[in-house]
């Protein structure tokens, strides 16, 4: 079966690299990214094919859980290349890469409006930064782990070469994957 990687897919794979729940139901997934079932399903199924989850017979269920490796892996050096963000207007949002908490501690302010996820409950105003799916500005704000892990993306996406590096560094630690 061929199958082509899609932004959910990538997100969902994120999720599970986060949870602290080791053995969770595709109800749950759904549940921590705000989206339905059935989407969440095709989702870990591509991922699962694609090898950024691997799958662990149990009784007479599958249990998913994220390759940490082969994550990081396209994260680092390839979403950059397939995911390029579009940047818009000033905007109120969930602020993102070196605007958002895992960045913005480490790196200088500058005068330029941060880069923010368009939401209504975002509380900064910034440049337009469009998310790798729709659901990662809410699921962010659900889950703190994942705000900053998909905030790192987004600096590696679309940031400046020293928040692309400091991003890199940061971003294996998220997901506990081995640095590269």
């Amino acid at each position: 079966m061929s199958v082509l990687l899609k932004p959910l897919d990538l997100v969902v794979s994120v999720m599970a690299a986060v949870l602290r729940e080791p053995n969770w139901t595709h109800a749950a997934m759904a549940q921590h990214l705000g989206m339905n079932g059935s989407q969440v399903f095709r989702a870990v199924r591509d991922a699962a094919v694609l090898g950024l989850l691997v799958t662990e017979p149990s009784g007479g269920r599958t249990i998913y859980h994220a390759n940490r490796a082969a994550l990081a892996e396209f994260l680092l050096h390839g979403v950059k290349y397939y995911a390029v963000p579009a940047r818009g207007r000033l905007t109120r949002g969930v602020p993102t890469s070196h605007g958002a908490p895992v960045l913005s501690t480490r790196l200088r302010a500058d005068d330029e409006p941060v880069p923010v996820w368009p939401h209504a409950e975002g509380r900064a105003r910034g440049e337009s930064f469009e998310p790798l799916h729709p659901c990662v500005p809410g699921a962010a704000l659900r889950n703190e782990r994942f705000y900053a892990a998909m905030a790192l993306v987004d600096a590696i996406r679309g940031g400046r070469a020293r928040e692309r590096g400091i991003a890199a560094k940061l971003l294996p630690e998220i997901l506990h994957a081995p640095a590269d």
